[in-house]
């Protein structure tokens, strides 16, 4: 139509009353005339349904505050749909839904019963891919500038796994690849794992995911009194549109925040999200965090092998040098001992000889009292020789007493030493005749207050398990 005779319609129109039909279908024909080339327009999908094959979308712009300054609706018809999807799926890896921003190839429609919409003929999808790499980076930047980004990577890794709080799709092929690696694990009670479930796509992910880590955490705390060593996020490779919804900046902000180190293992090797970037340690897959978890353990029972072998070597060691050192002074007991009776019994002679020497000489005046003399001198000298004897044989027995003692403190040092590395052997209790018990919920029971009348128990002994109902609960404080 001629700008010629849009103005005369303009004038016919202008003072004529017309059925609400007549003036739709002329705005009708402007747009047709008017609009009847194709553009290229950017938009969010607000939302978008299907019905018998064809697609309706509502469409939306928004500012730089996230309100809306303009919508309308668009239609994908089916003879198009097919084409359009399926290209813009194989390039992008996303399903087309709502939140994403998107280029469109439309034409302009108005329908005086349907009002005005936008027939859609094509969509680029290398424009999605760069929105979501833009997306990509201003999280990471955001992420960065809040000091989030390597906020849990500067926590220190656990000393010991012992009790793994483990978030994961439910029923998940993933899932099943780490618990059955983990199960055989928890058999050994060497590591426990507490299981909380979420759907890790489509866009209620991130906020199911938030709940599950926050309530698992809560749950856990509460019920321990502490927190876990390690906190898991599994998921097996997908879609790489499955994997975008985890792409979420509130999600990661959660994970990063944990005080708690967290590691994941979502995907597959050609797989990486935003939980990547912020974990303590990221990993390929989900089996290859069990994998770490049981590789950390089996280095730990390494190491405290070789403390123990380390405390044995040096008890036999102190062992050896107690010995030597009572040895020696055993020697030079032995030697000042037998130079002090050389010494008495040289003193011992030569008092004998001045005596003799004396008696002789006294013997011609008193000769009747030479044998008291004689008597006193021998008994005199049998007295210096029993002290002597006495005191070397209590410097004897007193130091034969004292290496008795401190070989007896040593072995009692060394068995306390080996009774501490073996008493750290759960397996031990089992052998001694205690036993666990869970719940059906494969919690371990440590008090009457968590059993009921009627309960299904699993029994842990040393050589397998069974399972049993409970008929009757008494506490200790039952008559």
């Amino acid at each position: 139509m001629q700008d010629s005779d849009t103005f005369a319609l303009d004038d016919e129109l202008e003072n004529t009353t017309l059925k609400l039909s007549d003036y739709l279908a002329a705005v009708e024909l402007v747009v047709k005339e008017t609009f009847k080339h194709t553009v290229w327009v950017k938009a969010e999908i607000r939302n978008v349904s299907s019905k018998n094959g064809h697609y309706y979308f509502e469409l939306a712009e928004k500012d730089d505050s996230g309100n809306v300054v303009a919508s309308c609706r668009g239609t994908l018809w089916k003879f198009k749909a097919s084409r359009v999807l399926s290209k813009f799926e194989r390039a992008t890896g996303v399903a087309l839904e709502r939140d994403v921003t998107v280029l469109l190839n439309v034409s302009a429609t108005f329908h005086p019963l349907y009002g005005f919409s936008l027939n859609i003929n094509d969509i680029d999808p290398s424009y999605t891919l760069g929105d979501m790499a833009r997306q990509y980076a201003a999280m990471l930047a955001r992420l960065s500038s809040e000091g989030l980004l390597h906020l849990n990577q500067q926590l220190s890794a656990p000393f010991d796994i012992e009790h793994v709080l483990v978030i994961a799709p439910e029923k998940a092929a993933g899932l099943g690849d780490f618990r059955a690696d983990a199960d055989r694990l928890a058999a050994t009670k060497a590591c426990h794992f507490y299981y909380h479930y979420a759907t890790f796509q489509s866009n209620t992910a991130p906020n199911e995911i938030r709940h599950a880590i926050s309530k698992g955490m809560l749950t856990f705390n509460k019920q321990y009194q502490h927190l876990p060593d390690l906190l898991v996020i599994i998921r097996g490779g997908g879609a790489v549109g499955d994997l975008a919804y985890l792409n979420d900046y509130e999600l990661a902000a959660l994970v990063a925040e944990q005080p708690v180190p967290v590691w994941v293992g979502i995907g597959h090797e050609r797989d990486h999200v935003i939980l990547d970037d912020v974990a303590h340690t990221s990993f390929d897959t989900p089996s290859k965090v069990i994998a770490a978890i049981i590789n950390h353990l089996a280095q730990l029972m390494q190491r405290t092998q070789r403390y123990a072998d380390t405390i044995q070597q040096a008890s036999r060691q102190q062992i050896a040098i107690a010995h030597r050192d009572s040895e020696r002074e055993f020697l030079i007991i032995q030697n000042n001992s037998r130079h002090s009776l050389q010494r008495w019994q040289h003193l011992s002679e030569s008092h004998f000889n001045k005596i003799e020497q004396y008696a002789k000489f006294e013997l011609r005046q008193v000769s009747l009292n030479t044998a008291t003399y004689y008597q006193n001198i021998q008994r005199l000298s049998q007295t210096h020789l029993t002290q002597a004897l006495t005191a070397v044989e209590h410097y004897y027995s007193a130091t034969r007493h004292q290496s008795q003692q401190t070989l007896t403190d040593i072995a009692k040092q060394v068995r306390h030493y080996q009774q501490m590395v073996l008493v750290q052997n759960p397996a031990r209790l089992l052998h001694q005749g205690y036993s666990f018990v869970q719940n059906e919920k494969a919690t371990y029971l440590n008090s009457i207050q968590n059993i009921e009348k009627g309960d299904f128990v699993k029994v842990s002994m040393s050589n397998g398990n069974f399972r049993a109902v409970v008929t009757q609960v008494n506490s200790n404080t039952d008559t």
